[in-house]
């Protein structure tokens, strides 16, 4: 469970300044326990602020608003189902769920009272994160590699079978990507699923970017040199019928994932730790070109 605690319907607008400011202590660890919580359920900015003080925005955000949205939502329903208050000597542990999971920011004694101590939970708040992010982007990319698969069985477009989708999502009015509104009784597009999966998360389709589990996906038209196979271009008078190959990158790196994976119509998932300018090699990148640094990742398809 990654718990984003500030991020609700307006994840930019809860975000805690990276400054430092005074920091609100508590008579008992139950006491702090129930103050964040209250504040979380109301999606109090200003309260927070107060609670845990100056936070990082690295932990408390990932970028991807959807994500942390469903992380509170989540966190939420757990701690009303179950909660506990484990406390050792001058540190306690809120525990929350029937598992008693806990929660990874530790409350400590400080002076004559009690507060949260964000930075000794920064670590493991981050890793819990990115790697749940990192799993549903493999698996994404894996059905991405299944939509073209399906998309290219049948004639989408006029130009025949056999051509792969250049877009993820399709223009108005067309089916040239691999998702598409389908009315009751119409066929439901190749990643009519995911979608649909991705709609009761709280994620919509659109032509305006955003992150998909703190994610980006660019489709790549075409293969370089270390790429089985040699350098191809996969598009020929305009159709997509050499192959096909995606990206997917961090939205923030080091918040949201590390990671950045690749594959192409072998089905070979890719990945490699772009570094912090992530996002501008990814920006550049226009071939799947699997070089030295880029490792297999095991999945179903190999």
């Amino acid at each position: 469970m990654l718990l984003c605690l500030l991020c609700g319907s307006a994840a930019g607008t809860l975000a805690l300044a990276t400054g430092a400011s005074a920091q609100e202590a508590f008579k008992s660890p139950a006491e702090a326990a129930s103050a964040l919580v209250e504040a979380a359920r109301g999606s109090d900015a200003k309260r927070l602020r107060a609670i845990l003080g100056g936070a990082g925005r690295d932990v408390l955000s990932s970028g991807d608003a959807v994500a942390d949205a469903s992380d509170r939502r989540r966190f939420l329903e757990a701690y009303d189902s179950r909660h506990t208050v484990s406390e050792k000597a001058d540190t306690a542990t809120l525990l929350v769920g029937p598992d008693e999971f806990p929660f990874p920011i530790p409350i400590m004694r400080s002076g004559g009272g009690w507060k949260f101590d964000v930075e000794a939970g920064r670590k493991e708040i981050i890793a819990r994160r990115i790697g749940r992010n990192e799993l549903a982007t493999i698996q994404a990319s894996l059905a991405f590699f299944d939509a073209q698969q399906e998309y290219a069985a049948k004639d989408r477009t006029g130009q025949g079978a056999g051509i792969y989708a250049q877009r993820i999502i399709s223009r108005a009015n067309a089916r040239d990507g691999l998702y598409w509104d389908s009315a009751a009784g119409e066929e439901r597009s190749p990643l009519g699923e995911l979608a649909a999966e991705a709609a009761a998360e709280g994620y919509r389709a659109g032509e305006t970017r955003s992150p998909f589990h703190g994610y980006y996906y660019k489709v790549l038209k075409r293969q370089g040199p270390a790429a089985p196979g040699g350098a191809i271009d996969y598009v020929a008078g305009g159709r997509m019928i050499g192959g096909f190959a995606l990206l997917a990158y961090p939205a923030e790196y080091g918040r949201s994932g590390v990671m950045s994976f690749m594959l192409n119509h072998a089905g070979t998932v890719y990945q490699k730790d772009l570094g912090p300018g992530t996002g501008r090699i990814a920006a550049r990148m226009q071939s799947f070109n699997p070089d030295k640094g880029w490792e297999k990742v095991a999945s179903e398809k190999q």
